[in-house]
């Protein structure tokens, strides 16, 4: 039997794939044998992150675009865009402010960050899925779509929005052979919640809250990302598969 979860041959994408949740992921899918492409703002910090990957062996090469920048997006597609088998959309930012003190153009960037970036994405990236017959879309939501905590209103929007995308499209694209799921963590050690890391209240949230009674690690987050990707989740779409521990499923 062949290996399901082999992705040889296959050219994927992962939005904001620096540091953390999308590094990890972009791991994850070179070592199943994918050829990755990461994005990064910063010329010099993505391709650090890509030789760091590319010093284990790993097929993965950098590019540095700021995915709201619809002219730079639009312009980077036409060298390279078209190749691409799988697109992870991870790029996102963080605005923890309540609905006093967020003004609205702030929360217009956030929606900007996630929902709208990974729409232009996919929306780019679709014809040439199509015409293949064949591609995934993954998009990286959280268990704050669905579960809300006060005074966070920008974040829940945003993630809530993808997730209703993520349905959206996988209808939409099904019927050309492309499957579009979410990924929706909980609570894990990333850059953006470096400041609950060794905060005793925060730790004591997460024992008290989280079955588990533990931060994710974002390499955990990898074999989901490799599963939607592939094969073996050829008869899954529309689907948000959450990793969080059972934080969502605790009374």
């Amino acid at each position: 039997m062949t290996n399901p979860f082999d992705l040889s041959g296959r050219h994927a994408f992962v939005t904001g794939g620096v540091r953390g949740i999308g590094y990890e992921i972009a791991r994850g899918l070179a070592e199943a044998g994918a050829s990755v492409l990461i994005s990064g703002r910063e010329q010099a910090t993505v391709e650090q992150s890509a030789a760091e990957l590319r010093g284990n062996g790993l097929a993965v090469e950098a590019v540095a675009l700021d995915m709201t920048d619809d002219a730079a997006v639009n312009a980077w597609f036409e060298g390279y865009g078209r190749d691409i088998d799988i697109l992870v959309n991870n790029v996102g930012m963080r605005d923890r402010r309540a609905t006093p003190d967020l003004p609205p153009d702030a929360f217009s960037r956030l929606l900007d960050f996630g929902i709208t970036s990974a729409y232009r994405m996919t929306r780019l990236v679709q014809p040439g899925m199509a015409a293949r017959k064949k591609g995934v879309v993954i998009n990286i939501t959280s268990v704050a779509g669905p579960l809300a905590r006060p005074g966070d209103p920008g974040y829940t929007a945003e993630k809530g929005g993808m997730s209703a995308l993520t349905r959206s499209q996988a209808v939409e694209f099904a019927p050309m052979g492309i499957r579009v799921n979410a990924i929706a963590p909980g609570f894990f050690a990333t850059e953006a919640n470096a400041e609950w890391l060794d905060d005793p209240e925060g730790n004591a949230f997460i024992e008290r809250r989280i079955p588990m009674q533990r931060w994710g690690q974002p390499s955990e987050l990898a074999g989901a990302a490799v599963f939607l990707a592939s094969d073996a989740a050829s008869y899954i779409t529309g689907q948000t598969l959450t990793v969080d521990a059972g934080l969502s499923v605790r009374m």
